[in-house]
């Protein structure tokens, strides 16, 4: 299973000058995010992937955007690889809301609000990623599923950072 980090977003670029919360909901991604997700997509297509899993973030979404278009693969999202909910910028998009942004996906799955209400225990989170992470070994095409998710998300399954962008194959 490969696991790639969005692409940076408004709300990264903003945090990591101050330091503070920017108050951004769902960011959207950079000029650089952009073409950080492109970079990604370029890679990516030299790699055997048959299934994309993505977070509903639109940050998210538009990492995946590029990915599935070279690789001519649909885009599967879920909300179990969201972020842990601790910042402005993981305030989601309502369903309907992401369903007129990105038409060509299907959102019949998910909830309207996806999202916790209040800040996500961190033991709440290491559980999401543990149960993601044993249903995931029972795929039969695991070794073949890009995962485009988050920060978070990701050192929670693998006990590594990544930065945006960036991508790691999950051990088995």
């Amino acid at each position: 299973m490969i696991l790639l980090r969005h692409g940076q977003s408004e709300f990264n670029l903003h945090f990591h000058k101050t330091g503070r919360d920017p108050g951004i909901p769902d960011a959207p991604l950079t000029p650089l995010g952009q073409m950080q997700a492109a970079a990604a997509a370029e890679v990516l297509a030299r790699e055997d992937i048959r299934r994309i899993l993505c977070s509903p973030y639109t940050r998210a979404l538009q990492t995946a955007a590029p990915v599935a278009r070279a690789l001519g693969l649909p885009v599967t999202v879920t909300p179990v690889v969201r972020e842990r909910y601790s910042a402005s910028c993981d305030i989601g998009s309502r369903r309907a809301a992401l369903a007129r942004a990105w038409p060509a996906l299907d959102f019949a799955q998910i909830e309207e609000v996806w999202w916790p209400d209040c800040e996500e225990p961190h033991e709440s989170f290491e559980s999401r990623a543990a149960l993601f992470r044993a249903e995931a070994a029972a795929l039969p095409d695991r070794a073949h599923t890009l995962v485009v998710c988050h920060w978070g998300f990701i050192r929670a399954l693998s006990g590594r950072d990544v930065g945006n962008g960036e991508w790691l194959r999950l051990p088995r």
